[in-house]
């Protein structure tokens, strides 16, 4: 008759690792690197999983603990300050900061159970009592207070009011979008354009509604003109421009 062994469960290498420590009472600062390591792989020859992300995470842990042991073996090395390193010092590291995050985890845990310990009690006052407003004095209230205070005391808030005016930036009015619509206005240039033939650009431009439109009839004009579609000539620096159709 086979004897079933159950086996306990740890979270990752780390986890197991710092339970052998534990159970063998050695300082995490000089582990016992050859003894530590033995019972590790005892425990991975008896875990059974399917799980090769789960294997491999203690297997890559199993290679860490052989080669620190091999480097036990050797000759330790020198760093740069003449002092001698050691090879367990990255494992003792991450195994405090795992240790650390372990036991936050734990007080963690304590105090959400010790929250849902926690009760609330409802609100039994009677209805007569929550709706009970105390009666109010208003010869206590008002006090020495007569309108001609009152009045001074509104002056004084009114001015508080209008010395936080800018005396600049309150005269600013309100800055509105011009909404021009640019195909729009270039198909109503092009039927101008047919129309007329010869025309003076600035009737053209006197036609226009806001600063907007005179801007983008004046973009239009521009490109009809790249394109050929028109002729522009000004005899003088100051005379009206004339503008032509190219189209027959």
């Amino acid at each position: 008759m086979a004897i079933s062994v159950k086996l306990q469960v740890f979270e990752g290498p780390l986890d197991l690792l710092l339970h052998l420590i534990e159970k063998n009472k050695v300082d995490i600062y000089d582990i016992p690197i050859v003894e530590i390591t033995a019972q590790y792989l005892a425990y991975i020859q008896s875990m059974e999983t399917e799980d090769m992300n789960v294997m491999s995470e203690f297997l890559v842990m199993a290679a860490t603990l052989l080669d620190i042991k091999c480097k036990m073996l050797l000759p330790k090395e020198v760093n740069e300050e003449g002092e001698e390193e050691d090879p367990r010092a990255e494992l003792v590291q991450k195994l405090l900061e795992y240790k650390m995050y372990k036991y936050m985890s734990y007080e963690l845990k304590d105090r959400q159970v010790d929250a849902a310990r926690t009760l609330f009690k409802d609100r039994t006052l009677p209805k007569e009592i929550e709706d009970y407003k105390p009666p109010i004095d208003m010869a206590e209230l008002l006090g020495d207070a007569n309108l001609s205070k009152l009045q001074e005391l509104f002056k004084t808030v009114m001015k508080r009011q209008e010395d936080k005016i800018d005396p600049v930036r309150s005269t600013f009015g309100q800055i509105e979008k011009d909404e021009v619509d640019m195909d729009q206005k270039t198909a109503y240039i092009e039927e101008y354009i047919r129309t007329h033939k010869t025309f003076s650009f600035r009737e053209l431009l006197e036609k226009q509604k806001s600063k907007m439109e005179i801007i983008v009839t004046f973009l239009v004009m521009l490109e009809l003109m790249k394109l050929g579609r028109i002729s522009i000539v000004q005899e003088d620096t100051f005379d009206d421009i004339r503008i032509t159709s190219n189209q027959g």
